[in-house]
């Protein structure tokens, strides 16, 4: 028998609640406010929380932070009492499933309850998987290679969210390696064999959206079928159009249970919410676990391995590309440049070098004018102070110490080199 705790100030919304849900074969227990409630789900553990957000001494929000800090899967409807969603969505930026407005209507509320305990079965399903052998083993550090202290914490906290139910927004710039996290967060975490459906939020009008995505009426397209029981990846979703976006938060709500949600996306969304560019509440649906992908530029100690692993995918005519090294002037500029393009443009860059290469040992001489010539690289205004001198330093080392040609390059006044 499912277990619902359920906290509200006001009896006379326990004994209503008590006779609407307790038939339908729910163990009920009550708390008048949120110190109690918390107090009550560390006792004895519930498998849903249905707290009200307007509550003294401890209100709704903060009950629902703390119950997170404690049991981090715990599932949480919010009931609020105010016609604007404003409340609500501070509810889901804090972790909550999902919210329920008063009054609402008996089958509004079986529904959630439905839906909050069904994600919570499939939370449980996924802590018993484990992670996948072939993870074990070592794909995470065999996809994102590289010695540097942030591509090890890109690994640890990837690994860390596998299992995870919880959607994930993976961020960062272009060509950083979006896909990459999204396809080890679904081979760690879902059953052999489970879907991977891709969506390309660029590509597809709001006409193949809603035939593939959004479906009617809330229930899902074809597309969110396919993913069920594995991952739904949402790519470039700063692209996704305005009118799926408000559809899209009704899919969730009724279909969380069913997919691992991955979402991508090249901007910074919050902001972009914050500013009225894109819908706050799926923002907040869909950025519970967020993880950040660092630019190549700032991991400058994983180059050396990176081009051998570029490398060696390539065919060169004259002899085995395998073999092929970077003289330490080229090595030197690959590390300084600033790769707006990330993992993406430093693939294609090797990938012709190598490939067109006649000399074993490529230099500087034989790489793009602007690797040697630094133009690519954005003002040093834009790099935080602590950065500097390791950026001053790059950059006269890839200009073979000479301080003058390495201002230029960076529009800065030859002074800041000392």
């Amino acid at each position: 028998m499912p277990s619902l705790l359920i906290v509200d100030d006001l009896i006379s919304i326990h004994e209503m609640l008590e006779a609407v849900i307790q038939p339908t074969g729910y163990k009920t227990a009550f708390a008048t406010d949120g110190e109690k409630g918390l107090a009550r789900y560390k006792a004895e553990k519930y498998d849903l929380v249905l707290a009200d957000i307007d509550m003294k001494p401890m209100d709704g929000i903060t009950l629902l932070k703390q119950l997170k800090a404690y049991d981090p899967t715990v599932v949480v409807i919010i009931m609020t009492a105010y016609a604007s969603t404003e409340s609500a969505i501070q509810a889901l930026k804090f972790g909550a499933f999902d919210y329920l407005q008063k009054p609402f209507k008996v089958d509004e509320l079986m529904q959630a309850l439905k839906r909050g305990l069904e994600f919570r079965r499939s939370v449980l399903e996924r802590e018993t998987l484990g992670t996948a052998p072939a993870v074990q083993a070592g794909d995470f550090e065999a996809r994102l290679p590289g010695p540097s202290a942030k591509i090890k914490r890109l690994i640890a906290q990837l690994k860390k969210l596998a299992t995870a139910r919880t959607p994930v927004l993976i961020s960062g710039e272009i060509g950083s390696g979006h896909l990459v996290a999204a396809e080890l967060l679904h081979a760690a975490g879902s059953p052999a064999g489970s879907p991977f459906i891709t969506i390309d939020c660029r590509q597809s009008s709001l006409e193949t959206l809603r035939a593939g995505l959004l479906g009617q009426n809330g229930a899902g397209g074809a597309w969110v079928q396919e993913a069920q029981g594995g991952t739904l990846f949402l790519q470039h979703l700063q692209s996704l159009h305005k009118d799926a976006q408000v559809e899209m938060i009704s899919v969730l709500r009724n279909n969380a249970h069913t997919f691992r949600l991955v979402c991508s996306s090249e901007e910074d969304l919050e902001k972009l919410a914050e500013e009225g560019g894109f819908n706050e509440e799926l923002f907040y649906r869909v950025a519970a676990l967020p993880v950040h992908l660092p630019p190549l530029r700032e991991r400058p100690e994983d180059i050396p391995v990176l081009l051998k692993e570029a490398a060696a995918k390539v065919t060169n005519p004259q002899f085995d590309a395998k073999m092929v090294e970077f003289a330490e002037d080229a090595l030197a500029a690959f590390r300084a440049y600033f790769w707006p393009g990330n993992l993406f443009e430093f693939t294609q860059v090797v990938s012709r070098l190598v490939a067109s290469t006649e000399t074993r040992v490529i230099t500087a001489a034989q790489l793009p004018v602007s690797l040697r010539e630094l133009k690519d690289w954005p003002p040093l205004a834009d790099y935080l102070a602590a950065q500097e001198k390791d950026y001053l330093a790059r950059a006269l080392q890839a200009c073979r110490g000479d301080k003058a040609r390495a201002a230029r390059a960076l529009g800065i006044d030859v002074s800041r080199f000392g």
